[in-house]
């Protein structure tokens, strides 16, 4: 397999990993990015059922993830 990359994504990713570490550092982006597709296909679904998530059911969720504060507040 060939993947093509601008010159200064790979720059970017050799400053954090050097030469040796891009396969992996890619791979766990792609993984990632896999998740993501995967959570807001699943929150698609919901949404096509139940309708759309409003703002208060998000907070709700926040709050009860992550209690009073937002992640944002904690940092």
């Amino acid at each position: 397999m060939s993947v093509s990359l601008h010159a200064s994504v790979i720059a970017s990713v050799r400053e954090r990993v050097g030469k040796r570490g891009v396969s992996a550092y890619i791979e766990r982006a792609v993984r990632r990015q896999i998740e993501r597709d995967n959570l807001r296909e699943l929150i698609e679904a919901s949404e096509a059922i139940h309708g759309k998530i409003t703002e208060e059911e998000t907070q709700a969720a926040r709050q009860e993830l992550f209690g009073s504060g937002t992640r944002s507040e904690k940092a």
